[in-house]
């Protein structure tokens, strides 16, 4: 079976069904979409706007680990991980997770995993603006 595994991190608006249409596949018995977006407000506080940061050769080598490791673990058809970078609006996509599996728990298990190890591992930094200023958000690694 060939890979299928699609990494993108781009400064151009995200689009869903781009992620959806790359891990459609005839043995999926399930598919877990996961939209992150910008919201409004974090800790009570009225956000601006957010900006995002990678060191974009490291984010891809760490995101094509976290889709290797689904695809082993989970039997993934397919996995896509859209990430953007630039500053973003309100209600503006940050990141999209599709992921094709034979069975749906291992689809939802899979996109789960994804966001949270993403979260952890890949050197993308988040800043929140807001009225009175703006700081830093989970910077890691």
């Amino acid at each position: 079976m060939q890979e299928k595994i699609d990494i993108q991190i781009s400064d151009q608006e995200l689009i869903i069904d781009s992620c959806y249409s790359f891990v459609q596949h005839e043995g999926a018995g399930g598919n877990a979409l996961f939209v992150g977006s910008v919201r409004s407000q974090t800790s009570g506080k009225k956000v601006i706007k957010l900006e995002f940061e990678a060191f974009e050769s490291m984010a891809r080598k760490e995101l094509r680990k976290i889709a290797e490791a689904i695809m082993d673990k989970w039997q993934a058809l397919g996995i896509s991980i859209h990430h953007r970078t630039g500053t973003l609006a309100i209600g503006e996509i940050a990141v999209i997770i599709a992921v094709s599996a034979p069975h749906r728990d291992a689809a939802f298990e899979a996109c789960q995993y994804a966001i949270d190890t993403l979260k952890v591992t890949v050197p993308i930094w988040k800043r929140e603006y807001f009225d009175d200023g703006a700081i830093w958000v989970a910077a890691h690694p």
